[in-house]
């Protein structure tokens, strides 16, 4: 039995400065007593960096990990994302007006009374199931920001997260990694890896430093796995049987002007091949086309992005990222584990990656092992959690496109067949056609996305549950009529109180913000 004294983090970026954060806060102490954190990265290969939107939980991981959001939003051209706005999903363009809905982050109040069934049976009248549910999707759509400027740091009077400049957030984990948390960073091209005679990784060679030994090396490479895939040989799962995207052309895009009003949400805009996603930072826009590389050819897909960018991008050149979708058979095997693109990707859509990578890395520390006789079994829960995980992920992404309407192209049509989808999300399905989904539908404490979001995608996109047997369930109607009046009302009262979206964020640059 060997004590646990040393992490080698291979691999830099978003993942892996994320992990070095989340293991030094839980394992390293300056007087020598923890376990020594070290991260080694290659100058001379770009992080990927078009993972530029968040979910709420990374607000809890800032605070946690003790990085000031005032510090956040200066250092990483921050501002605040209160949905994502789909457009196009349900039908195609032309074809239904207004053709988008929200996924927004503010929960429904089930405690008090799920109105969902009441929605479904037409008791709040034209509306949006997030309008009726909620007051986000109408802030958000009025242009405002989530929060006051008097409020404390990670607080608002909607719930929100953030869109961020990738590579100014990796420097910003590095700089508190490095200098706050106590983690050695190292600069070196990794080369050959030295296994011991029990299998386990027990040094890498590296063209600056040598050889490096560690207890533990955590992979994130991205996509190339050196580790965890060249050298360990763990083989990787493919999933683009279920999610046709595997493309990515990404452009960063100045605004024509420089007080353009700032959407605070994400726009997700549904594209014959796949969508197009635009982001709002402060001083350029993030888009992207996401594509098939089976129903679409590059050429195509530029003059796509280039036709929804409107001669914006002209006079750039978009870079072509290829995906692999799937994840690895194991992402703990022996001393060696996948975090960040080494372990896993899916596709952008609802920002899964960096949620998974942050939510991993997170776990991996609260239960990271004292001594080596634990290490075989905390990797198998590690494994099946994270399996687990990804296959949650898996099922609520392909929901958005198995639910289109769309029928104007193969890669629309193809997604609505039943083969292409997981048989777990059949059988939601097919039980939500007859009941409003329930908390007990959602049991497990891995559930990446949960009954909220599953409602506001599943009835945005028009999902008929037949509740003609039930009506006698639903027996306070009046008590729904009174809670959409009072969304419609707080809307309104919200938006006398909130700054717009730029406005709110140039003060807090200014000014700050209270720390909580």
């Amino acid at each position: 039995m060997q004590q646990i004294r040393k992490v080698l983090i291979v691999g830099g970026g978003t993942a892996g400065w994320l992990a070095a954060c989340h293991l030094a806060k839980k394992l390293h102490r300056p007087d020598g007593t923890g376990v020594e954190i070290c991260l080694i990265e290659s100058a001379d290969i770009p992080t990927i960096g078009v993972g530029e939107g968040t979910v709420p939980a990374i607000r809890q991981s800032l605070q946690y990990l003790g990085i000031s959001e005032t510090e956040f939003i200066r250092d990483c051209d921050v501002t605040f994302k209160q949905s994502i706005k789909f457009v196009d999903w349900v039908k195609a363009p032309g074809q239904a007006s207004p053709n988008y809905y929200h996924h927004v982050f503010d929960y429904p109040d089930l405690a008090t009374l799920d109105l969902t069934p009441y929605w479904l049976q037409g008791l709040a009248g034209d509306c949006s199931y997030a309008d009726a549910v909620s007051v986000q999707g109408r802030v958000a759509d009025a242009g405002f920001g989530p929060k006051t400027i008097l409020q404390p740091e990670f607080q608002g009077l909607t719930n929100y997260a953030y869109h961020l400049d990738a590579a100014k957030f990796a420097a910003l984990l590095t700089k508190h990694a490095t200098q706050k948390l106590g983690v050695r960073h190292l600069f070196g091209n990794v080369g050959a890896v030295r296994f011991a005679d029990n299998g386990d990784i027990a040094a890498i060679q590296t063209d600056s430093h040598g050889e490096l030994t560690a207890d533990i090396f955590v992979d994130c490479t991205g996509f190339r796995a050196l580790l965890i895939g060249d050298a360990c040989q763990v083989p990787f799962i493919p999933k683009n049987d279920v999610m046709f995207v595997d493309r990515a052309l990404a452009v960063q895009v100045p605004y024509r002007d420089p007080a353009a009003p700032i959407p605070c949400y994400t726009i997700a805009t549904a594209q014959p091949a796949g969508w197009i996603w635009d982001i709002g930072l402060t001083e350029r826009r993030g888009t992207g086309y996401v594509y098939s590389s089976r129903y679409t050819s590059d050429d195509e897909a530029l003059a796509v992005l280039k036709q929804y960018l409107q001669g914006d991008a002209d006079h750039l050149t978009p870079r072509r990222i290829e995906m692999q979708v799937g994840y690895r058979e194991k992402f703990w095997h022996r001393n060696c584990i996948a975090l960040g693109l080494s372990q896993g990707f899916v596709e952008p859509l609802e920002a899964t990656g960096l949620l998974v990578y942050d939510a991993t890395a997170r776990m991996l520390a609260d239960s990271f092992p004292a001594h080596t006789a634990v290490m075989p079994l905390l990797a198998e829960r590690f494994n099946q959690r994270v399996r687990t995980a990804w296959d949650k992920v898996i099922d609520f992404i392909k929901l958005h496109y198995f639910l289109s309407q769309r029928d104007d192209s193969a890669f629309w049509r193809d997604n609505r067949d039943p083969a292409s989808c997981p048989q777990s999300l059949l059988d939601n399905l097919a039980l939500w056609a007859h009941q409003v989904p329930t908390p007990y539908d959602f049991h497990s404490k891995l559930e990446i996305f949960n009954l909220e979001n599953y409602l506001y995608v599943l009835y945005g996109m028009q999902f008929g549950t037949d509740l003609s047997q039930q009506q006698y369930r639903f027996s306070q109607p009046e008590l729904a009529a009174q809670m959409f009046g009072f969304y419609r009302h707080k809307a309104a009262q919200l938006q006398s109180q909130l700054l717009p979206h730029r406005e709110l964020l140039n003060r807090i640059r200014q000014f700050g913000l209270q720390k909580v």
